[in-house]
């Protein structure tokens, strides 16, 4: 897992924000539809020997769809099913709830939030924590300097969160780095 770990650390310093241009009718207000999630997130991925894809699955209410990362070396991320029950049980609900299930699932798995689209907001992509990912990216460190390279592309905010796991991960990795020599 090393490979991609830090490949996506690389990736995601390059995302664009996911910007708000769609607009609800019901609501009146504006959103980033399922094209702007995959437009800020597709080209830093690719850059970085890493294509997202996602699976759905059968399910008989809604949908549900898994976001899945993977690299150039054969390494996986899969980043956990989301289920969006559908508002009726007809095509469009379905459909409704397909591209709502794909863009959550995105934006969650690669830890990006809609972004206002008015002058300064949209020129600085805002960080958004998601520590389940960025846990996982820890603990798939095979090495000590896998795990220090994937440490110091955390930010500050990050880092405080999951320092616990950092000091967990170094003695599995020097366990097991004793073990293979």
């Amino acid at each position: 897992m090393k490979e991609i770990a830090a490949a996506f650390i690389k990736a995601k310093k390059q995302f664009a924000p996911a910007m708000k241009t769609s607009t609800n009718p019901h609501f009146k207000s504006k959103y980033a539809d399922l094209a702007a999630c995959v437009e800020a997130v597709d080209d830093s991925f690719l850059n970085n020997g890493i294509v997202m894809y996602q699976e759905t699955f059968e399910d008989t209410t809604g949908v549900t769809v898994e976001t899945v990362l993977m690299h150039e070396s054969g390494e996986v991320i899969r980043c956990g099913k989301l289920h969006v029950p559908a508002s009726k049980q007809d095509p469009q609900g379905y459909g409704s709830a397909l591209s709502y299930a794909r863009r959550y699932s995105l934006m969650a798995a690669c830890g990006i939030a809609p972004e206002d689209d008015d002058g300064q907001a949209a020129s600085k992509p805002r960080h958004v924590l998601n520590i389940p990912r960025d846990t996982a990216l820890l603990k798939a460190c095979g090495s000590l300097n896998a795990l220090a390279y994937a440490w110091a592309n955390l930010d500050k905010d990050t880092q405080h969160a999951l320092v616990d796991v950092k000091n967990e991960c170094k003695p599995n990795i020097e366990q097991s780095e004793d073990i293979a020599q």
